[in-house]
């Protein structure tokens, strides 16, 4: 599990976050929600170890995420930790296959291994048609489940996702949620989820809201 004890993080005079208390079950499906500025994304950007905190400590299992070198931490979220970003953030020059294997290359797993691993999930995400297509040939909702391959390939335990369903109509959208619970029951992964969709935090094993840097509930 994850367990988050007093985290604060400040940007210069800027208190973001406030002193946050919190524990993440291993394959739970959690959702964050509140007001803009409330932290939420600076809560999902430390969790996963883009940021560190001013304050606090994050805990995976037994490991302080925080203490690790910076290499030894580069090392866990390559295989420990999956990104959805609202954005997608496919690389233009790259066809799907070629972005979803990424994470697997740096981990140092074979090109060949690493294809046929992205073939699977594109098999189980729908989108095994479209995998040598460039991301500006994909729907939005094809580009998101790119970008879910991406993040599942290194069978991550935890996969944090920023407004993942922001940028999609409300038929993918729904698509999408319901992919998260359907991955969860097949790789038992841990999903994190920032989202203004109230439809998408209320289907969630737990909803927390966040207000002014804390979790108000």
């Amino acid at each position: 599990m994850i367990k988050v004890s007093n985290l604060h993080k400040a940007y210069q005079s800027l208190e973001v976050l406030k002193g946050v208390d919190l524990s993440i079950n291993n394959g739970e499906i959690l959702s964050i929600v509140g007001s803009s500025g409330a932290g939420k994304t600076t809560l999902l950007q430390i969790l996963g170890t883009l940021e560190s905190p001013s304050k606090g400590t994050v805990y995976f299992g037994d490991i302080d995420a925080f203490k690790l070198k910076e290499k030894e931490l580069a090392r866990f979220r390559n295989t420990e930790i999956g990104f959805i970003f609202q954005f997608h953030q496919l690389l233009p020059e790259f066809n799907a296959i070629e972005n979803a294997v990424l994470p697997a290359l740096i981990k140092g797993v074979s090109r060949e291994e690493a294809i046929q691993q992205a073939e699977a999930l594109f098999k189980i995400l729908h989108i095994e048609h479209r995998k040598d297509h460039f991301p500006n040939e994909l729907s939005g909702g094809e580009q998101q489940r790119v970008a879910i391959a991406r993040a599942l390939i290194n069978n991550p335990k935890y996969v944090f996702a920023d407004e993942p369903s922001g940028n999609l109509d409300s038929q993918n959208a729904k698509e999408l949620h319901q992919l998260f619970f359907d991955l969860r029951e097949k790789f038992g992964t841990a999903f994190i989820i920032v989202t203004h969709n109230q439809e998408l935090a209320d289907m969630a094993d737990r909803k927390l809201t966040m207000k002014d840097g804390i979790i108000a509930d």
